[in-house]
């Protein structure tokens, strides 16, 4: 089985998820998600993955959170392990 259509559509996937591309490599890029599931699974975990990043930036730290961070990187920088 020839990989070169799910490679042409993996160097498609990012900008085909920002809406990037032109109008020929949307439809190169659609038609062949339709037809490969490999593919689309790729485009469904990458798709769920920048939603689960963007809401995980937008949430904020519980409080204490920044302060623990702060004292496990101290613990880093002396070359000793947080217990």
């Amino acid at each position: 089985m020839s990989r070169e259509p799910c490679d042409a559509c993996e160097e498609l996937l990012q900008d085909f998820l920002d809406r990037t591309l032109t109008n020929d490599e949307w439809a190169q890029a659609e038609s062949h998600l339709s037809d490969c599931d490999y593919c689309r699974r790729r485009y469904r975990f990458e798709e769920t993955l920048r939603r689960y990043v963007k809401l995980s930036a937008v949430e904020r730290m519980p409080p204490g959170l920044m302060e623990k961070l702060q004292q496990l990187r101290g613990f880093e920088a002396d070359g000793l392990a947080p217990r």
